[in-house]
């Protein structure tokens, strides 16, 4: 009799924690930080190589009914390195602020979960560095804008007030390179670490 009494508390106080978690409005704030790798497919024209990049930033989440709405704010350093087929080569390295805004959803209870989550995210370029040396580099010159524009998708992880997400970034804007009116996109994989410093 005991054990059954016990048996269906436990029941009864999981079946609540997953509620709250789901139907109660919350608020979270923190910092996250990781690697990433990016790539620009090259349709024949050049070889490239991906490069490890970083981010580091904020991040905030509003959910409630087990979805969520999470806008971001980060610094990443997009590194790319290209060769065309005259072994004309660029080392390409972009600074930007990428503001994601995502929308996904949750599951699990007690700190312990796991996320999906897909949406924008506009890409503003601080710093356009790329080692064009002489006019024939120039066939691999990347004319990487100002303002670039994308879309992410990915899944995470929760425990405690840590997350581990993996992301996929495809790019939707053009990217012309060399003399002969080609273009590219950007791809980019990225792995982060979050840290939530506060949830209300």
């Amino acid at each position: 009799m005991k054990k059954t009494i016990i048996l269906t508390l436990s029941i009864c106080l999981f079946t609540i924690g997953i509620a709250s978690a789901q139907i109660i409005p919350n608020f979270s704030f923190g910092l996250k930080g990781g690697l990433n790798y990016t790539a620009f497919p090259s349709n024949g024209v050049f070889n490239n190589s991906n490069r490890a990049g970083y981010l580091a930033g904020v991040w905030a989440r509003v959910g409630g009914l087990g979805f969520n709405f999470q806008p971001e704010l980060y610094v990443t350093g997009k590194n790319i390195k290209v060769k065309d087929d005259q072994n004309n080569e660029n080392t390409a390295k972009f600074t930007s602020i990428d503001v994601p805004l995502l929308l996904g959803g949750k599951i699990g209870a007690f700190g312990l979960g796991g996320r999906f989550y897909g949406g924008p995210v506009v890409s503003f370029a601080v710093n356009k560095d790329q080692s064009i040396d002489d006019a024939a580099n120039k066939a691999t010159h990347l004319d990487y804008k100002s303002a670039n524009y994308g879309f992410q998708i990915g899944a995470g992880v929760d425990i405690s007030s840590f997350s581990v997400d993996l992301r996929y970034e495809g790019g939707l804007n053009k990217i012309a390179y060399g003399n002969d009116n080609s273009h590219t996109r950007v791809n980019v994989f990225s792995l982060a670490l979050a840290y939530k410093l506060f949830s209300l």
